[in-house]
Order: C-alpha cells, then structure tokens, then sequence
C-alpha cells in the first residue's frame, strides 16, 4: 500500500540530517506539508526549498523547551511528528562526564519528551507521533563507549510505549523505528574504516550497510492510515542484526 498523505502536516525535528533529509522528502512525495527544524535554521529552509511542494523550514533549538512549545503552536494543526534528533558522544565507562552524559540526554530523550508532549496538545484523532532510534535501544555494544546513547535510545523506547498508552484513547498512535549503522555523516566513522566497515557487514545477515533511503518506507508505514491499528512499537530496521544476536 502506498502512503498516502495529501492534507497533512507533518513536523520533523533533525529534518536536514542524513536520515531525517531522505525522510523529510519521503513525506513530501507522499503528499504531506513537511515543516523541518533544527538549530540549522538555513539548512531546514534549504533543504525545504529544494524539496518544494510547499514544505518550509524553522529553526528550532530542541535543548530550549519554551521554543520547542512556540515552535509547534506557530506551526498550528500538525498531524504528524516524526522525529529525526538525535547524537552520540563516544565516552568509555570510566572517561564519562557529567557534561557529555547530559548532552546525549538533553537531545535523543529530554526533547522527545516534550517534542511529543508539544506535539500531541495540537493532534486530533488519528494523529501520528514516529521517533528515530537505534538498534542500542535494545543491544549494548562490546569494546565501544556508548552508555550514555544506549541509555538515552533504550529509554526512548519506553518513553513511545508510554505515550501509545497515555494517547491510544485519543486515537493518536506512536511508534518507533531502529535503525543500525546507516550511511550518514553520524555513521561515517564506522564506514571510513575498512575493519570496522568489513565487521559490521559480516555482522548483518543482508549483507550491506543502511542507507538512509531504506529508513523511509518504514516511517512512512508509521505515518500512513496503514498503521492505524499499530501503536506502542518499534520497528528494528537493521538487516536482521537484533534477530541474529
């Protein structure tokens, strides 16, 4: 079934990033208005008049709550969040700080939080709420410092569980959709290196790294009357790694 989402407005946070571009212009095609933020006002509004079909760009600092809640009511009705923040921080356990723990959280968990909570004042029935995580919401990494990201996208997964209950009643359906490394700039360093390029692939059962293009489809799903019965979930998108492991 194709997506289908002429009349729409959707709102993606992270719009301009690897993943969140090819999403961004995934929603575009399927008919949506695509409202693109982030702390790159110029890059949301580039990216936005290169997509056309009236999708717009806002600059949006999501460690600032206040302008996360004005953001969405300048924005008015939005039918959709899908949301494409996130980064890490690669500290090993005993080299973790303070400042770098709170950064992680303040961007992939805090703002979901409250970008949803935003969100949902202004959703109607049958509205859509999709967040981005990461295989590390449900797998730990050996031999890498990631607690803060695997804490942060694990927590994110329960935060969509938690919202699905609070607004199935409502109608308002929220899931999630897990990635594994894709070919990004935040995936980079994994790729430029041919031991680390070459584990990873031995590692998916597909036998080929992410592209953000494959990313789509899925969110697409999420955000389509064809989900309308599906809530509370995260879809592992990851070429078989979490079945394998």
């Amino acid at each position: 079934m194709k997506a289908e989402l002429r009349g729409k407005t959707a709102f993606v946070p992270g719009g301009y990033g690897g993943i969140g571009a090819a999403i961004s212009r995934g929603l575009a095609a399927a008919g949506a208005k695509v409202i693109i933020a982030g702390r790159n006002g110029k890059k949301a509004r580039d990216l936005a008049r290169r997509i056309g079909r009236g999708a717009r760009g806002v600059a949006l600092d999501v460690e600032d709550v206040p302008a996360i809640g004005s953001t969405v009511e300048a924005i008015g009705r939005v039918d959709i969040l899908v949301n494409c923040v996130g980064l890490q921080r690669e500290q090993a356990l005993g080299a973790v700080t303070e400042e770098t723990w709170d950064l992680v959280y303040r961007t992939n968990l805090k703002a979901a939080m409250f970008l949803a909570q935003a969100v949902a004042r202004r959703q109607k029935r049958g509205g859509k709420q999709v967040h981005l995580l990461s295989v590390r919401a449900q797998l730990g990494l050996r031999g890498r410092g990631y607690s803060a990201y695997c804490a942060t996208k694990g927590g994110l997964a329960m935060l969509i569980r938690q919202h699905a209950a609070e607004l199935g009643p409502r109608g308002i359906c929220v899931n999630g959709v897990a990635p594994t490394v894709v070919r990004t700039e935040m995936g980079a360093h994994w790729l430029k290196d041919p031991k680390t390029r070459a584990w990873l692939k031995e590692r998916i059962p597909l036998g080929r790294i992410a592209e953000p293009e494959d990313c789509v489809g899925a969110t697409l799903f999420f955000c389509s009357p064809a989900s309308d019965y599906v809530t509370g979930q995260i879809l592992y998108l990851d070429g078989g790694i979490t079945a394998s492991q």
